[in-house]
């Protein structure tokens, strides 16, 4: 008997293509086992078969050599000569030992199951797939797999690498378009049909609008199914509505309880006096809460943008409201630039109507480009983004935050890259119809990356540090907490199953280049991101962060703002007058010439009528379509927090269903898992 003989080992290999339609390939597959001893020749998968979506190829592979136990599997696609290069998704690969030796068959052969679950190429070379549980790269018992660790990584950081967006910012992928990042960063969004008939005929109207009744026929046309747009126009001018949105429109992030008065708000004891309940002042108010800022400081001397030729303006206002007696947040006085002085009035409710109905228009359009530019780009695309592109770059797939925090950021990266080419470019939106323009959002890009604090990011220090966490009317406040929770113990349960102790945290060298890669790409370290992780809980805590403002707060700041923005005035993208110095000067007639033109009211309504469009396949919070999360324990976590959100889920509607103006955003039935539109 030859030695070849005595050290054969024979195996059968199961190839599952994924099921897609378009799934199968022509190609050629090459597939070799690499064992803990040695390594198979490549073995040819599909002469005889073919890899069709949904099927099965069965082919025995046999070692001639020493393997000892199969630790990876390589796959390797070939061109064939006159058939089109079309890609493969293999959901898997099933190995199992038929027989070793002198031909004697295990009494129990065990399956190996390497999950794939991915595209593959002929373009992608030699792709390794390998089998076991996630794990820690402490717990690799395989020199081989520690290996494989470690080329993934840094192939991924050769195809995955970072460049400037904006000076001051966090990095962006360093890809020249949505094209280039390859079939397993790329998703479909399936959008629902869009009527955009009534808007696009206005294109070439460059002038104002004439009147609130010329709006009013446009608005009967595009918002006249839309409840909350329809009560919004209701209730516009009202300012219990104004303070409404503060705490549940489409920017609930800048609201603040002050117990002291800004130095530069011009305003006095007796001044505010006759907006107070009797008997009581303005300090008392301060020391019982029950007063509130909006600050827009951040876009103090912002660049303003020229508009079909014309000059717009921008404001950095300051508004002081006041919790009533009713439950109800009222605007009490509103300055419109940060420095007083006798050309910056202080606009009060006791002003004339139209004076006052325009200081609170002017805050509504700082609210525009904060809302657009910081809570929504910045605190969800950006954020995305910034842990896509390091968790690629740092945590090997087997790592297990890599495996729960992909299916919240991976679509980041082509949202992104489509909306610099097209809405925050030359010629985009933002170029031609909002009025901070390509200049103002670079610098306020900047600004407010240096302002951005990590607790303002974690949703109970940032409703606890302002002040609206008790506020009994602020819907946001109490559906936010409820997902943070069940999300936090989501991501407790998750982090258990793999750090037994926070020493684990600490030793564990892939998390650790990981949160410094955020730091390094990210925002500045006065902003209090943790350098470091020393414990469980710390590390626990940022991930539940990056999945809530990847999910949630995507959804709470994206999918309210048609609903808010239908009627124009409630959302003015740009101003085309300076702000008013003088009171008692403005008339219904002015308003309109301060409003956008009509050509770029409806580009920008066009714009977020497309934005706020859920995908029609649109993959709901915490439901997961890759199969780590229905393997072992994870299934079990999965249903428990599922289980959670479709109890706040359940309430939501409930209470919605008593509420005149409810509050939809944040039901996690209609929560997208990650940044997709």
């Amino acid at each position: 008997m030859s030695d070849s003989t005595a050290t054969c080992q024979i195996f059968e290999v199961a190839i599952h293509t994924s099921p897609g339609p378009t799934c199968g390939t022509f190609s050629r597959l090459w597939l070799s086992l690499v064992g803990s001893e040695g390594e198979t020749t490549p073995t040819s998968v599909n002469d005889q078969q073919h890899l069709l979506p949904g099927s099965t190829c069965l082919i025995q592979v046999r070692a001639d050599g020493p393997l000892g136990t199969p630790v990876l599997v390589q796959l390797r696609l070939e061109n064939r000569a006159g058939f089109p290069d079309v890609g493969w998704r293999c959901s898997s690969v099933e190995v199992c030992r038929l027989s070793e030796g002198q031909g004697s068959a295990p009494e129990d052969p065990e399956t190996q199951v390497f999950l794939c679950d991915r595209w593959l190429r002929p373009a992608d070379g030699v792709v390794e797939l390998r089998s076991g549980k996630l794990c820690l790269l402490k717990d690799e018992t395989e020199e081989k797999l520690k290996q494989h660790r470690l080329r993934q990584l840094k192939h991924h950081q050769e195809l995955i690498r970072w460049r400037p967006f904006v000076d001051g910012t966090p990095q962006c992928v360093d890809l020249k378009s949505a094209a280039e990042l390859g079939p397993n960063l790329s998703y479909t969004h399936n959008s629902p049909p869009l009527n955009m008939h009534y808007l696009k005929g206005f294109a070439g109207r460059l002038e104002a609008w004439t009147s609130f009744s010329e709006l009013e026929k446009l608005f009967a046309h595009i918002g006249h199914k839309n409840n909350i747009a329809r009560f919004l126009k209701a209730h516009w001018k009202e300012d219990w509505f104004f303070g409404y949105q503060c705490l549940n429109g489409s920017n609930p992030l800048l609201l603040c309880q002050t117990r002291i008065l800004p130095p530069n708000l011009a305003v006095t004891s007796d001044m505010l006096l006759p907006f107070l309940p009797k008997e009581s002042s303005l300090e008392l108010e301060l020391q019982k809460g029950s007063i509130f800022l909006l600050d827009y400081e951040v876009m103090n001397g912002v660049p303003a943008n020229i508009v079909n030729g014309k000059q717009t303006y921008m404001a950095a206002p300051l508004c002081l409201l006041h919790l009533n007696q009713e439950g109800q947040l009222v605007p009490i006085a509103i300055q419109l630039h940060q420095t007083p002085g006798p050309q910056n009035p202080v606009f009060l409710p006791s002003d004339p109507s139209w004076d006052w109905l325009l200081a609170k228009t002017w805050v509504r359009s700082a609210d525009v480009h904060c809302h657009l530019l910081i809570s929504h780009y910045l605190r969800t695309h950006m954020m995305g983004e910034l842990c896509c592109v390091a968790t690629l770059r740092q945590l090997p797939e087997l790592h297990p935050l890599h495996q729960l925090l992909m299916p919240h950021v991976r679509t980041s990266l082509q949202i992104n890259l489509q909306a610099r080419a097209s809405l925050l470019a030359v010629g985009g939106v933002f170029d031609q119809a909002v009025g901070s323009g390509m200049k103002g959002m670079s610098t306020l890009f900047g600004r407010a990356s240096a302002r951005i604090r990590y607790r303002s990011l974690c949703v109970p220090d940032d409703l606890s540090d302002r002040g609206v966490d008790k506020l009994p009317n602020c819907f946001y406040a109490q559906d936010a907490q409820r997902i943070w929770d069940a999300l936090h113990r989501f991501v407790v349960s998750w982090v258990d199953m793999y750090y037994c102790e926070d020493d684990d945290v600490q030793n564990d060298s892939e998390l650790q280049h990981w949160i410094t890669e955020l730091n390094t790409h990210g925002f500045t370290h006065s902003s209090g991101f943790p350098q470091r992780f020393h414990t469980k809980a710390e590390m626990s805590k940022f991930v539940t962060m990056i999945i809530y403002s990847c999910s949630a707060l995507h959804a709470a700041v994206n999918f309210s703002q048609l609903d808010f923005a239908l009627w124009m005035p409630n959302y003015p993208p740009c101003m085309m007058r300076p702000p008013p110095q003088v009171k008692g000067a403005v008339t219904e007639d002015d308003i309109m010439s301060f409003l956008p033109d009509v050509n770029c009211t409806c580009r920008f309504l066009m714009s977020l009528t497309m934005l706020s469009q859920p995908a029609v396949n649109f993959v709901p919070l915490c439901h997961y379509k890759e199969a780590i999360f229905r393997v072992d324990a994870h299934h079990g976590l999965v249903e428990e927090v599922q289980a959670q959100l479709k109890a706040i889920a359940d309430d939501i509607t409930e209470r919605n269903s008593g509420l005149e103006l409810p509050y939809p955003y944040l039901n996690p039935a209609l929560i997208e898992n990650s940044v997709a539109i």
